[in-house]
């Protein structure tokens, strides 16, 4: 039987890593993804304001890639403020943006020269603590550069999201490399449901949940982002598949 001494030292203890770490939940807010299957595999019930956070897609196209961006801008459209944006290719399409709730009015662009300096403008962005959210698009993030990132998420309680993209497969490798990042995300597409008449159904995707620190790895498929920047699960992952509702009925008839 513990005594209540050790009890104390090992509670004290606790507390000193998770402040070394910057993981302690005291005062934490979180931005929720207003989907339960979701938010209950994230400590405190959804994304850690102030902490840096990676996405990437799934392989190594353009489509996938355009499906990170959008699952990021959906988050950031979901966050109060600015959205301060860097790139160091001018290829973001605004429209796409807005059709998933990040209005042009909310963003600020910045056209880096290159990664070192993109590296700069977020941390600055960070560090200013007036922003809803800062993004940026970068192929390396070195844990040094992550670990600055994530402490000037830390001060401010702005969050960051660091959308890996590759213009070589030999980049791609990086992205299984040690950040300090909270959590890491990788995005898919998927077929998107068939519509009874011609058309293109609302987009799919498979989210993984790769890495969350103080949490467990999950993977879902959802639905792309709303005019409000809100996913969904696609409804008969809602209520199950055709047999379990047709137990269900079976069950209540």
């Amino acid at each position: 039987m513990s005594r209540p001494v050790d009890n104390i030292v090992v509670s004290a203890l606790r507390e000193r890593i998770q402040s070394l770490e910057g993981t302690s939940g005291r005062g934490r807010q979180v931005l929720p993804f207003g989907v339960v299957e979701i938010d209950r595999r994230l400590p405190g019930g959804g994304l850690t304001l102030g902490s840096l956070h990676e996405v990437a897609g799934g392989g190594n196209g353009a489509i996938d890639g355009a499906a990170a961006a959008l699952f990021s801008a959906g988050i950031a459209a979901r966050s109060k403020g600015k959205v301060l944006w860097c790139v160091t290719r001018p290829d973001l399409f605004a429209p796409a943006l807005a059709q998933v709730g990040l209005a042009p009015s909310r963003v600020i662009y910045v056209e880096a020269g290159d990664e070192k300096a993109l590296l700069s403008c977020m941390e600055e962005g960070l560090r200013h603590g007036g922003l809803g959210a800062v993004v940026g698009e970068l192929a390396r993030l070195p844990m040094t550069a992550s670990r600055r990132l994530q402490l000037a998420a830390e001060g401010s309680g702005t969050m960051g999201i660091a959308i890996r993209r590759w213009r070589r497969q030999a980049e791609a490798s990086d992205f299984g490399q040690p950040t300090a990042s909270v959590t890491r995300w990788r995005v898919s597409v998927l077929p998107s449901a068939p519509l009874p008449v011609p058309g293109v159904g609302r987009a799919r995707w498979l989210v993984e949940l790769i890495r969350c620190r103080a949490g467990e790895s999950a993977d879902f498929e959802v639905e792309a982002p709303d005019a409000k920047g809100r996913i969904a699960l696609p409804s008969e992952l809602v209520h199950g598949s055709p047999e379990t509702q047709a137990r269900r009925r079976s069950a209540t008839g």
